[in-house]
Formats: structure tokens, sequence, C-alpha cells
């Protein structure tokens, strides 16, 4: 082989843009946008079956519980049975679960279909990044993982007014068949996939008990009290500004989504450069501000400047941090990585949303965003100590060299 027929091969695998990344992105766009349209409507839903802000927690938290439980599950069974049959069964479990919203009319059976879809969110959205990871070269990681991500913004983007929209005009019973036909959307592009093998394991065979990776520890710890500040957005932020009478809770969805996207555009580019040194803190601090200004909540502008603030935040930190997740696992163990990543993800909205459902019972919407300003500090408090924990290694690692 010619030595200039190498940089050209080496160029080709390099590309991110692949047919299959372009499927992996549309079936991740459709699937999300069925999800946000639910985000806000569904805690207006339970408020029209008679439910109260306690039950508000519940009933979203619940969901991100059941995914939390089988993501270990997921990420061992993508390893043994395949990236296609887990995320398929994943979508097809939203499907039914969603499309079940529309013909149930007490908050009892609600919360027993939040605790399916939660099962077919923790499928699909594991198996989704994991897929997305296979495609994605290793060099370029973080910005693939940040274009990848983009499919799920772009749906953030629409989804949440969309939907606020939708439920003003039509009943809840179509709402939620539209949401499941976007759904059925995404399987119809994850079929398209051509999906890689997943990499056996020598030695021993998997133990099913081993419910987590260790490399991925670190970023997705972090992960978790930046996403509790979600719980607290996703389930009480429409009811927050209806009681202070203020407008643009649509325009807050979108302009957070657009700030998501541009973010996105250069912030994984900038890991692959410089690492999580240079997105984690700056972006932790936007998000620390947005819940600060969303405490305080005197005006519409307030809210919607708290939109731009947490959508560069989280552009900034999730594209990097799941990056992280997955660059130090083992070939084999990256599905096992994004689960213990989203797993975290999913324990922080949970534990928000429930939490907060709570202190919201108590003390009142406003204390929701300065306890949640309280877990974004948190989570800078024990970033920086992880800085010094590596800072520390480094003279021991070279003197062992």
């Amino acid at each position: 082989m010619g030595a200039e027929q190498q940089p050209l091969i080496a160029e080709q695998k390099e590309k991110i843009w692949t047919k299959d990344f372009v499927l992996i992105c549309l079936a991740n766009f459709f699937v999300f946008l069925g999800f946000q349209m639910t985000l806000p409507t569904l805690p207006l839903f339970v408020e029209h079956l008679g439910g109260n802000d306690q039950l508000i927690g519940v009933v979203v938290g619940v969901f991100t519980f059941s995914a939390l439980i089988v993501r270990p599950f997921a990420g061992h069974a993508l390893e043994t049975k395949g990236r296609r049959f887990v995320f398929l069964l994943g979508l097809l479990i939203f499907v039914i679960s969603v499309g079940s919203y529309s013909l149930i009319s007490s908050i009892f059976l609600l919360f027993l279909m939040r605790v399916v879809q939660g099962i077919g969110w923790g499928f699909s959205t594991t198996a989704s990044g994991t897929v997305a990871t296979d495609i994605i070269p290793a060099s370029r990681r973080g910005e693939g993982m940040g274009y990848y991500g983009l499919s799920g913004n772009i749906a953030l983007a629409f989804g949440p007014s969309l939907g606020l929209v939708l439920a003003a005009m039509i009943p809840f019973s179509h709402l939620f068949a539209i949401c499941a036909a976007l759904g059925v959307a995404s399987v119809l592009f994850a079929a398209a996939i051509t999906y890689k093998k997943a990499e056996a394991v020598h030695g021993k065979g998997a133990n099913r008990w081993d419910l987590y990776e260790k490399s991925a520890l670190t970023p997705s710890l972090l992960l978790f009290f930046l996403t509790v500040t979600f719980g607290g957005i996703a389930s009480f932020l429409p009811l927050y500004t209806a009681q202070k009478q203020i407008g643009g809770l649509q325009l807050y969805f979108l302009l957070y989504a657009l700030a998501l996207m541009v973010t996105r555009t250069f912030a994984g580019q900038l890991y692959d450069r410089k690492g999580h040194r240079a997105v984690f803190l700056p972006g932790a601090g936007l998000i620390l501000l947005a819940m600060l200004l969303l405490a305080w909540l005197p005006g519409e502008w307030a809210l919607l400047l708290a939109a731009v603030l947490y959508g560069f935040g989280f552009g900034m930190v999730q594209p990097g941090l799941q990056a992280w997740s997955v660059e130090r696992a083992p070939a084999h163990r990256k599905g096992m990585a994004n689960a213990t990543f989203f797993s975290f993800f999913d324990l922080g909205v949970g534990v928000g949303a429930i939490v907060f459902g709570q202190i919201s019972h108590w003390f009142g919407y406003p204390s929701i965003y300065l306890a949640a300003s309280g877990s974004v500090f948190l989570s800078m408090l024990v970033y920086l100590s992880v800085l010094h924990k590596e800072q520390s290694l480094r003279p021991r690692e070279r003197k062992n060299a």
C-alpha cells in the first residue's frame, strides 16, 4: 500500500457523518420529540386528573427510577444480546406505554404506565448512546457526541412548546397518540441502522450483578448533581410561572434548546482538544446562575435569561461528561459505561422531582431552585476535589514511570 494512500484511509476512518450516524440521530430526534412533548404536559395532565404537587413529583420521578433500575441490565444486554435487540425493544415499549396514556383516566394507572415507560426509556436511551459511541471515531468522540446530542436538543427546541400548544387545542388523549406515533418513526429509523457487533469479553463470563462501570463513576456523579436541577424545571416550572402570572414558558424551552444547540457545535471539540477542565466549571457556573435567577424570577426577562444560561451550561458539560464516561472504559464495557452515565442522569432527575415536590409543598416554588443551586455548587466542589486528587497523583506516576 502506497504511503500516499494511508492518509486518505485514515481520513475516511475519521468521518463522523456516515449513513448510520444520520440514522441514529434521526431515531434519537423522533423519540426525544415524543418524550419532550409529554414533559411539560404530564404535570398538567396529573392536575387534570385531580393530583397535587406531591403526586406530580411522584409521577415524574417514578419514570426516572424505573429507567434507572433497568439501565444496568440494558448495559449487559447490549454486550450479550446486541445493540439492535435492546434498542428496538426499548423503543417499542416506549411507544406502547405513551400510547396507553390516551386511554388512562386515573392517576394510579398513569403511575403504572410511567413505570413501563421508564423501562422502555432506560433500554432505548442506553442503547442509542452506545450505538452512537460505536459509530463515532474515538479521536472525535467529544465532537461526535455533541452533534449526536443536537438531535435531542432540536427535539427539545420544539417538543415542549408543541406539547403545550397542542394541549391547549386538543384532548390529552390525542396529544399522547401523536407522541406515540413519533416513537413509531424512531423505530423505523432505528431498524435501518447497520449495527456493529459487541466485542467479546475474554476470560470469565459477565457477572449479571455487575451494575456499573467503575471508570464512568466520576463524570456520572458530577452529572447527578446537575440533573437534579432538571427535575425541578421539568416538573414545576409550568406551575411556578402560572402562579406568578409570568408568560414566556414556551419561549423558555425554545431559547434553552437553541442555546444547547449553539453550545454543542463547539463544546465537544473543545473537550477533545483540552479535556473536561475547559468545559465543566464554566458550564456548571452558568447552570448555577440560571437556578438563582429562577429562585428570584422577578419577571419574564429573568425566565428567558435563565433559559439561555441553563442551555449554554448544559450544552457545555453534558457531551464532555458523556465522552469522559466512555473513553476510559474497555471496548467491551462501552455499553455498561453508557448505562452508568444515564443511570446517574435518571437518578438526578428522579431525586429532584420527588424531593422538590415535597419542598414546594412545604416551602413554595422558589425554594426548589435555591435547593437546586446548592446541588450545582456541590458538583463544583466535587469536581475541584477530583482535580486536586488527579494533580496529587501525577508526581507519583512520574516517579514510578
